[in-house]
């Protein structure tokens, strides 16, 4: 028994030093992995304030705010896949399929139904249910989750043309399109949510048994299993919760777009992903956080709002956005770099 206690307690990150399991938080130490990003946003920040006289408006802020609303909802799930040392490729596919069932199933131009606010569940639990089939199949048959969530992007995609009906359906119920038109302080409701969901997914992770086990699952997954903790339980829930996030993803796309497209979902997976990681949310597991990605989220966002504000060629902000992801992950990893070879 007290073998069994010991390797509870080494498996996980956050034990403190009397032996007990404590709260799901980092490390009290600052390193440079963990100041970098954080750096790394504050010398853009004040970089494109200097170069811009537009860019700390607070008009340009609000479009800061505004787009990252969808990206920061993103990540919070992410980082749980993350963590645990696994990936998921499926976000778009997953988004493309919930927003087109909600956009068919709410008051449309195309289809006679109204289903109003049991549409917009349908959708958050369509993508839950993708997100259950990527964590069973991962934990239980033991495929490699980057092959098994890439099958499910496809067959989202496959899901959402389906469900296409040869034309854009244009969505008439005025209480999903607001949470994009309407605004309060400034910005709309798909902020607020957005804060919402990190929100929670910091209480989640910081102060759960399932943040707990997450981070141990990543740092030494065969100990953690040894201590006799529920190793796949975990990782369905993980891909579960992943799967809910990107239906809501595709719910608040849905709101933006205020028609169904398949595409819905294209160009969110891998910025999500760069984000995650550049924020210090390691692709090897058991390293980095909600709040740390979120970070990750910033930096590209406030990255790509600069370089528009300078008139910047298109194709060079894509270069610029590659040197900075490269440069936010060797100054905040290089310590770290070998682990960052492994994804499981």
């Amino acid at each position: 028994m007290a073998l069994t206690e010991n390797a509870a307690i080494k498996a996980s990150p956050h034990a403190s030093a009397g032996g007990q399991v404590g709260r799901a938080s980092p490390s009290r130490r600052l390193p440079l992995r963990e100041l970098g990003p954080a750096a790394t946003l504050a010398a853009l920040i004040l970089f494109f304030s200097l170069a811009s006289q537009q860019f700390l408006s607070i008009a340009n802020l609000k479009v800061v705010l505004e787009s990252s609303a969808i990206p920061v909802v993103l990540v919070v799930g992410l980082t749980f896949i993350l963590i645990q040392g696994s990936i998921d490729l499926s976000i778009e596919g997953v988004m493309a399929a919930s927003s087109m069932l909600v956009s068919l199933l709410i008051a449309n131009s195309v289809t006679g139904s109204d289903m109003g606010w049991w549409a917009i569940l349908a959708g958050a639990c369509l993508g839950s249910a993708f997100g259950l089939v990527n964590g069973l199949v991962y934990a239980l048959l033991r495929l490699p989750s980057l092959i098994v969530t890439l099958a499910t992007w496809f067959v989202g995609l496959g899901v959402a043309t389906l469900l296409f009906p040869g034309r854009q359906p244009q969505i008439l119920d005025e209480r999903l399109t607001r949470l994009a038109l309407d605004k309060s302080l400034g910005v709309s409701a798909l902020v607020f949510l957005a804060l919402v969901v990190a929100v929670l997914g910091w209480l989640m992770q910081t102060y759960t048994q399932f943040g707990r086990i997450s981070y141990a699952i990543g740092r030494d997954e065969k100990t953690t299993k040894q201590s006799g903790q529920r190793v796949r339980l975990h990782k369905i829930l993980a891909f579960a919760l992943m799967g809910l996030i990107s239906g809501v993803g595709g719910i608040m796309i849905s709101a933006q777009l205020a028609v169904g497209n398949p595409a819905a979902g294209e160009g969110f997976l891998f910025p999500a992903v760069s984000a995650a990681v550049i924020g210090g949310t390691l692709l090897s597991g058991g390293t980095g956080g909600v709040l740390q990605s979120i970070i990750g989220v910033f930096i590209l966002e406030v990255l790509r709002n600069g370089m528009i504000q300078l008139g910047v060629d298109p194709y060079l902000r894509h270069v610029a956005e590659g040197l900075t992801i490269i440069g936010a992950l060797v100054v905040g990893n290089w310590s770290l770099r070998a682990r960052l070879r492994i994804v499981k």
